[in-house]
This record gives C-alpha cells, sequence and structure tokens, in this order.
C-alpha cells in the first residue's frame, strides 16, 4: 500500500510516500518550515500543502511531537498551547479530506526502526530517542509499542524540562561544539537508563547522523546505537501506523512519478 508519511517537527513538516508493507521510500522527502506560531489552523494548512504537492489520494499517517492519545493531544510539546485537547486526528483529516492517523513522532520513529531498521528482531526494553527541536522518546518491550513515554520532559534544575536542556535545539541555540553538548545528552540518558532500565537504546533524528562527534562522551552501561533510518524513521513509521487503520477503500497502489529514494 502506498501512504504518505508526514514528520512533523518544531523546526520543519517533511512527507514522503511510503511503501508500507516493506518500509520503503517512493518519493524525495518535501519539507515545508513550521508556520512561526505553531498554532493548529496554520500547521493543518501545511499538511494539506504537503498532500497536495504529492497529489496524494489515499491514507495519510502523521508523526506529532506531543502525546496523542486517541488522535487527541495530552500537552502542547514545543508547540502553541492552543493545542492541548485538540484532537488532532480529525483537524487534519478535515483539512485534507483524507483519513489520518496521528500518533506520536518518537512512537513513530520506533516503530520504523523497530519493524524496518536496526531494532528489528531486538527483545526485551528498546528505547528509542530522537534528537531534535525537543528529545523524544518511544519505547517497545518484545516489539510491541508501549505508546506516549515522554522522557524529554523530565524537570531538570532550573529548566522546566530536560530537553530544553540538552536536545539538538539547545545545541543550537548555545552554539555547543559536539563533545560539550554530548555531555549533556549523556546526562539525559543516565536518567533514561535510572528510570526505565532499557535493554537498548536507540538513537534517531537528524542528530543521530554525526553519532560518530559525540559517542566518546556516551558512557552508560546501556548499549547505543544509531538508527539507520536516521531522519526518515518519523516519515515511514508514520505511514507503517496509518496502513493498519486506513480503510480499504482507501487503498491505492499508483505510478509514482518521482525517482525513488536509494
Amino acid at each position: 500500500m502506498v501512504v504518505l508519511g508526514i514528520d512533523i517537527g518544531g523546526s520543519g513538516m517533511k512527507g514522503a510516500l511510503v511503501d508500507s508493507v516493506t518500509g520503503e521510500m517512493l518519493s524525495k522527502r518535501h519539507r515545508i518550515p513550521t508556520p512561526p506560531s505553531r498554532k493548529p489552523k496554520e500547521m493543518a494548512k501545511v499538511v494539506k500543502e504537503i498532500v497536495d504537492h504529492f497529489n496524494h489520494k489515499g491514507p495519510i499517517g502523521i508523526g506529532f511531537p506531543t502525546v496523542i492519545k486517541k488522535g487527541i493531544c495530552k500537552s502542547t510539546g514545543n508547540l502553541h498551547k492552543k493545542w492541548l485537547g485538540v484532537n488532532a486526528q480529525e483537524l487534519f483529516s478535515n483539512a485534507t479530506g483524507l483519513p489520518v492517523t496521528v500518533i506520536n513522532d518518537a512512537d513513530a520513529a520506533g516503530y520504523a526502526t523497530m519493524n524496518y531498521g536496526s531494532g528489528k528482531g531486538k527483545m526485551g526494553l528498546v528505547m528509542m530517542i530522537t534528537i531534535g527541536t525537543g528529545l523524544g522518546s518511544g519505547a517497545f518491550y518484545d516489539g510491541e509499542l508501549i505508546p506516549n513515554i515522554e522522557l524529554g520532559h523530565i524537570p531538570y534544575k532550573k529548566f522546566m524540562k530536560i530537553e530544553s536542556w540538552a536536545s539538538a535545539a539547545a545545541k543550537e541555540r548555545e552554539d555547543l561544539s559536539y563533545d560539550k553538548w554530548g555531555k549533556r545528552f549523556n546526562v539525559f540518558l543516565g536518567l533514561v537508563e535510572l528510570l526505565t532500565a532499557p535493554d537498548l537504546i536507540i538513537l534517531g533524528g537528524g542528530t543521530s547522523k554525526k553519532y560518530d562527534q559525540f559517542k566518546h562522551r556516551i558512557t552508560i552501561e546501556t548499549p547505543v546505537i544509531p538508527a539507520e533510518l536516521r531522519n526518515e524513521a518519523g516519515i515511514i513509521g508514520a505511514a507503517a501506523a496509518a496502513m493498519h487503520k486506513a480503510p480499504k477503500d482507501f487503498v491505492v497502489e499508483y505510478p509514482i512519478t518521482e525517482t525513488k529514494v536509494k
């Protein structure tokens, strides 16, 4: 099934067509900056723009950067306060006129990694950490998702949440080297290890591409590896999640006109 996967972040909203069975991206990513307001109506318009870019007529999966329960935003994350209590699934469905599945973005990245990437076949408790504007976290036990584990929201020192101090956004804001930022990120991983005692931690998001530049700062006992799918995991995982909920009438198989991503 061809599904449009969309990964919504604090700085950018990215989409691509995905084969939800194999996890293969069938098109290049299309990225639009997240509206500065980060409000619901403005962001719904961008989702519609991404759908129109691909001329997509089938199911859509969206990875969203906050706690999502039955399609409803249970916290605002790094978005506008107006998102609290909004039925994001309904909002995006109305904006596009298509069936939409919305899940937490780190859960989406983890779902892709556990089904198609470096987490496939890994048993026990596996934590997926996505490094971006915030610090997303997804938990899997014997391959099954435990939804909405938001460890980036752990209170830390004078910050309201540790992701304000140890995310990629904090690194950029304070112009930190990977060496200095890596020390902060290791503190966060230490708390993850203390609270969850995982068997494996997998790192995703754009910053995971630079793992070699900060891995010398990671001193926790739990094995830590970068995700193979890297920054595409959110798109692929969101698409795969949508596959399980799409109405049969929206099963779409059509020729892809864009060059496949290798």
